[in-house]
């Protein structure tokens, strides 16, 4: 990317070990000064009529923010001690016993001591140093992808959901704006071929996934052939061997991402916190370093990736009958009692890690 990358999609962070590293890193107070206070999920039928209404804390955790602001209060407050390069990318990884030797596409070629691939589901670094993708990511059969729409619903910091078999519509306003909405799409899927950069391509592929829905379909659809900042991916997830290989380790997506549903930023960011702590009480012995991240956070991600599995059918089921099915299960989640419960749930995997005392 040519500069910090400002939009994405909001996500949340759940339970008191995800609150106690932000706290750690000094960002809690400003994550949550700028959380989208995201309210209520109405789903809804062809008409627009409730059918389930479903608490926040259901979609949100704890806490909600966008992906670029995140990346911005990390950015703003690390940018006068880290050296960022942007437009670049690399090319080439040569581990060796005193560093690793990097080229990349535009840049001079550098030796670094360690290299930390914290670049996503479709890590590039992941592929030069642990092989290819195909070798690591389970496709889960449904497709997701992202995109801002007029908010022609009047929405304010909540939103609705309608599902057809095999797709669904998600439409929120996340921000409090009148103007400005975003739209959320699933559809189910055998592996689709298409350039991950072409976004026509990506395009035509959901125009045709979504001719005829109803509800909302048509002036979603509309607002995709406007947009220019479309996210389009599958729904799958990252098993790797290992985590680390010489001087090279995966962080966060790269080494065990899920598209959706995994609460991948707050695992990322309590791995990346565990690393550096790892780091700091080895010396900077990376092998030692490196077994300790390893053995700490690796039950920790797939605890995470379970709740996962299941995103595509949750918001997509495959049939009208499935359909009613999840909308019964829905109403029952709503329930005080059951709400409660299914916080507990998803923060019993949020939680299942014990952070040892790391040196400041």
């Amino acid at each position: 990317a040519p500069e910090r990358r400002r939009r994405g999609v909001a996500g949340d962070c759940r339970g008191p070990v995800h609150r106690t590293v932000l706290t750690a890193m000094g960002i809690w107070d400003e994550i949550h000064a700028r959380q989208t206070h995201m309210g209520r999920q109405i789903v809804v039928d062809a008409d627009g009529s409730p059918k389930v209404d479903l608490p926040s804390e259901m979609m949100s955790g704890d806490v909600e923010i966008f992906r670029g602001e995140l990346a911005r209060i990390m950015y703003e407050r690390t940018r006068d001690r880290v050296e960022y390069v942007f437009g670049d990318s690399i090319a080439t990884l040569t581990d060796t016993a005193d560093g690793v030797d990097v080229t990349f596409d535009n840049g001079p070629a550098r030796r670094f001591d360690l290299v930390i691939g914290a670049d996503g589901l479709h890590s590039n670094t992941r592929s030069l140093a642990f092989g290819d993708e195909s070798r690591y990511l389970r496709f889960f059969d449904h497709y997701v992808a992202g995109f801002e729409v007029p908010n022609h619903l009047g929405l304010d910091r909540t939103g609705r959901t309608y599902s057809e078999p095999g797709r669904a519509i998600m439409i929120g306003n996340y921000d409090g704006d009148p103007d400005r909405a975003g739209a959320l799409l699933v559809f189910r899927s055998e592996p689709l071929s298409y350039d991950r950069r072409d976004i026509g391509r990506q395009k035509r592929i959901l125009a045709e996934r979504f001719a005829g829905m109803g509800w909302e379909g048509p002036n979603v659809l509309k607002a995709l052939e406007e947009t220019d900042d479309l996210y389009f991916d599958a729904i799958a997830q990252i098993h790797v061997d290992r985590l680390t290989k010489g001087r090279v380790a995966l962080l966060g997506d790269a080494g065990y991402g899920a598209t959706m549903g995994g609460m991948g930023t707050g695992v990322a960011v309590v791995g990346a916190y565990v690393l550096a702590g790892e780091l700091a009480l080895a010396g900077g012995d990376h092998r030692s370093a490196f077994a300790a991240y390893e053995a700490r956070i690796t039950g920790f991600a797939k605890g995470c990736q379970k709740t996962s599995g299941n995103a595509g059918p949750f918001f997509a089921p495959p049939t009208e009958r499935r359909i009613r099915s999840r909308d019964r299960m829905y109403r029952l989640l709503a329930s005080r009692p059951l709400a409660a419960f299914f916080k507990r749930i998803t923060e019993k995997s949020a939680t299942a890690i014990k952070l040892p005392e790391y040196p400041g």
